[in-house]
């Protein structure tokens, strides 16, 4: 090495995008899903990163074969595409419950005996219309009787702050906007907000797009991103798309599902034509 001359060092790679569809095969997909998957594949097309399709069907209730297959025609028919997948979340259960162990042997989750329905009657529930009630907290210190689920502790008094990139800075707070929540269910496995969690952080997602309506588990999701150490994506959560009354649009309203739109003749470029009004 001639003198005067400084060794560079190797430049680190920068880490691609990484993004994800993740549809849930409870149902048709309507307009609203169609808009956030179409944005999704455009933004990861846009920074000609890599898109995976995931499929999220733990509710082996409600999910169907019918749906997940049509999910996947439907998708492919609007001209979106992937290159990794489909995983199906039903096939990794080992792999949550590996993490549950995890989070049981840091002592971030605790056993709790309380029903839903003990939940939702307590005097803090429900919690802002969320689709989990704000928990008391009535197993926290020590086991009630037999374990019906096991819960993360949220910190007290946690502020969690994040830039959406859609919808701005968000803050909620731990106590108010939402308690310790579910992570897994002695009947039913892996909560919605864990298998999340756990799916993003080993498949490397960088960015999650979803709906609106799901600011609130980004929060729950980002505590359980820390107790597991992995980093937490960039969010951009989608504005909901509403009926003509106003409503959201859900999977039961058939009417404007793609199945049915396509049935009635629409062409995909007429349906993300529509995108361009909302």
């Amino acid at each position: 090495m001639h003198a005067g001359m400084v060794r560079r060092q190797p430049k680190k790679p920068l880490v691609s995008y990484r993004g994800r569809l993740a549809p849930t095969p409870s149902g048709f997909l309507h307009l609203g899903h169609a808009r956030t998957f179409w944005v999704a594949h455009q933004r990861c097309r846009q920074r000609q990163g890599q898109l995976i399709y995931r499929q999220e069907d733990l509710d082996t209730d409600r999910c169907k074969p019918q749906f997940a297959l049509a999910a996947i025609e439907d998708l492919q028919w609007l001209g979106l595409s992937w290159d990794e997948g489909p995983y199906l979340q039903s096939q990794r259960m080992s792999i949550y419950a590996q993490h549950l162990q995890r989070l049981q042997s840091s002592g971030a989750v605790y056993p709790c005996s309380c029903s839903r329905k003990e939940v939702q009657n307590s005097q803090r529930a429900p919690n802002l219309g969320d689709e989990e009630p704000l928990y008391a907290g009535t197993c926290r210190q020590g086991m009630c009787g037999q374990t019906r689920c096991w819960r993360f502790r949220v910190p007290d008094g946690r502020k969690l702050r994040f830039l959406d990139l859609a919808q701005g800075q968000q803050t909620f707070e731990a106590g108010l906007d939402f308690g310790d929540f579910v992570v897994w269910r002695s009947q039913g496995g892996p909560s919605y907000q864990l298998a999340c969690a756990v799916d993003d952080g080993l498949m490397g997602i960088t960015e999650v797009v979803r709906g609106s309506d799901l600011l609130l588990s980004t929060a729950r999701q980002w505590l359980l991103y820390e107790a597991l150490g992995y980093p937490a994506p960039d969010f951009y959560h989608c504005p909901l798309v509403l009926d003509e009354h106003g409503v959201r649009l859900a999977k039961r309203y058939d009417a404007l599902s793609l199945r049915s739109l396509r049935q009635q003749g629409a062409t995909p470029a007429q349906i993300l034509d529509r995108f361009s009004d909302w």
